[in-house]
């Protein structure tokens, strides 16, 4: 696979330092029809610091109220055994959640089951449960890791999560949401055809192939920048 952030460290845009990526976690949601796969994307405002205008998954910064979480399940075995090769079990459980509750946040969509007794909580999460749904970590894959190039004025350690639509709980009439503009389902063409970001691109990539072929074992792969160069590795 061609490392889509190849390049980026002779951009004259970047900003001269050296920030310490922050956690962050995507949700890739794929609705499989008769006629073709759906994928969930949606455009970021045009004042966004980050990807202004740019069509992406949903997603965003882990908060330390994922790390506090005592509902959602366990992560899948093999799930857990990749991310937790840089994070810790509990670190890893909290990209997980962050991918459902920034996509809840950001589309109206609730990833998870019906429950009756949820934790009382004044965090985020309060708006979740309200809707009587708890998140399951135990639905998602994970398919890649970007961080963000070196000298940008933001840096995020972004963890790619995949599902299947059958997960969603529910999905509210309308999100109040200052980050994504009209969430949308597209086919594959469909996106290949947007202003998408070359990691986003290639995420995409690696989406169409695990849905081309369900039944295969494929690496995660890890985009990210050694001693300036750009570097793709598997996990």
């Amino acid at each position: 696979m061609e490392n889509p952030l190849e390049g980026f460290e002779k951009d004259e845009v970047f900003v001269r330092n050296r920030l310490r990526p922050k956690d962050a976690a995507t949700l890739v949601l794929v609705r499989r029809g008769a006629d073709a796969a759906r994928v969930l994307m949606g455009r970021r405002h045009g004042n966004m610091a980050f990807m202004a205008n740019k069509y992406v998954f949903p997603g965003g910064r882990v908060d330390p109220c994922d790390a506090r979480l005592t509902v959602g399940g366990a992560l899948k075995a093999d799930v857990l055994e990749k991310l937790a090769r840089d994070v810790s079990a509990a670190r890893a459980r909290a990209l997980a959640l962050a991918a459902i509750r920034e996509t809840f946040e950001e589309t109206g969509i609730l990833v998870g089951k019906g429950a009756k007794q949820l934790p009382f909580t004044k965090s985020t999460w309060s708006r979740f449960f309200a809707h009587g749904v708890a998140p399951n970590v135990g639905a998602l894959d994970y398919i890649a890791r970007a961080i963000t190039p070196p000298n940008r004025p933001r840096r995020f350690d972004a963890r790619f999560f995949m599902a299947d639509a059958g997960v969603i709980a529910r999905q509210l009439d309308t999100a109040q949401s200052d980050e994504l503009l009209t969430p949308c389902w597209l086919t594959f063409p469909e996106m290949r055809s947007l202003d998408i970001p070359a990691i986003t691109r290639a995420v995409l990539a690696e989406v169409e192939a695990r849905v081309t072929d369900p039944n295969a074992v494929r690496p995660v792969p890890f985009f990210h920048f050694v001693h300036g160069k750009s570097r793709l590795d598997y996990l």
